[in-house]
């Protein structure tokens, strides 16, 4: 591994961390993606390897397609069963912004030590000690820096969660976040023997019939500036409840308005319960989407971020598309 001091120290700091505290919980961002997943169950590995009690946790519900993961049936779902006491040592991974622990926030104990581990380039360094990292294309790449600082071994099951957080993090691997060292770690799990090829089929080629179903609503709806450089679709919370699909289920939609030749920003704009609506925004790369969920407080990477609007439905794409609209400009 070839890196700056700064970051090797970063990485000392957490080892430091690991090794000091006894009993952990490991949380990732509310309604986590692959990569969550996948760094939750990694750190919680590490830290049975070096005999320590964890306590894995996220907000919400682990999506099923995450569900082969190695022990992430141990992942505690705050909502429906939350733990009866609280953590004064507290690890949290690929958590953009404080905010995005969500309500697992009320297990920290007052005074709680906190380790923070991400990627985004938004992180503002939230914890005690700090690991962000943000050329890194997902969070499990840190780990896997730290994991091979520590002169830790992996094993199968590791190698398999790291490989799925990088698989799911860069598209399978077409994103501009697949850098060498990327590519190096890959070929690395792959001698181990992660099965590559079933788990890009699992992952990325596979859907559900509910996801399929949220689709067609949603491509039906599919709509795009005059200048075609900005695409949008919505989807409404009794879409949600009419097509039966998961948080998960809409995964990747938001590429549809993205992939089609000339845009330059793709949007998702999701209804909430509450009558709220979550915007997810995908750049081609002129447009620092970042920034632009950022001002609406936001945030997340250059190419792929999001945020919360309190409006409806209805208002939601003439907030964001402006905005979208006068970054291009």
């Amino acid at each position: 591994m070839i890196a700056s001091a700064s970051y090797l120290k970063q990485l000392d700091d957490a080892l430091a961390f690991l090794r000091e505290g006894d009993n952990f919980l490991v949380v990732s961002h509310v309604q986590p993606d692959g990569d969550a997943i996948s760094s939750t169950v990694v750190v919680g590995w590490l830290l049975r390897k070096l005999g320590k009690s964890v306590t894995l946790i996220n907000e919400g519900e682990l999506p099923s397609r995450l569900s082969f993961l190695h022990r992430s049936a141990e992942i505690v779902h705050y909502r429906a069963n939350p733990p009866q006491q609280v953590y004064d040592t507290v690890i949290s991974v690929d958590c953009a912004d404080f905010r995005r622990i969500g309500d697992v926030a009320n297990c920290f104990a007052e005074g709680v030590k906190l380790l923070n581990i991400d990627h985004h380039p938004t992180n503002n360094g939230f914890g005690l000690v700090n690991v962000i990292r943000d050329n890194a294309a997902a969070t499990v790449e840190i780990l896997y820096d730290l994991i091979e600082r520590g002169g830790i071994q992996l094993d199968h099951d590791c190698a398999t969660a790291i490989y799925t957080g990088l698989l799911t993090d860069t598209g399978g691997f077409r994103y501009s976040n697949t850098s060498p060292r990327v590519m190096e770690i890959a070929s690395k799990l792959l001698a181990i023997g992660v099965s590559g090829h079933q788990l890009a089929d699992h992952l990325l080629e596979k859907m559900t019939i509910a996801k399929l179903n949220l689709l067609k609503l949603a491509l039906n709806r599919l709509t795009f500036t005059d200048d075609l450089k900005i695409g949008w679709v919505h989807i409404g919370k009794d879409d949600i409840r009419t097509t039966g699909a998961l948080s998960e289920d809409l995964e990747g939609i938001v590429n549809y308005a993205l992939n089609v030749d000339g845009v330059e920003v793709g949007i998702l704009f999701k209804e909430t319960e509450d009558g709220a609506v979550k915007a997810s925004l995908r750049s081609a790369g002129k447009a620092d989407v970042a920034a632009i969920a950022q001002s609406f407080g936001g945030g997340g990477h250059v190419r792929a971020a999001g945020c919360r609007l309190d409006c409806s439905i209805d208002a939601a794409p003439g907030l964001l598309v402006e905005a979208v609209r006068k970054a291009l400009i």
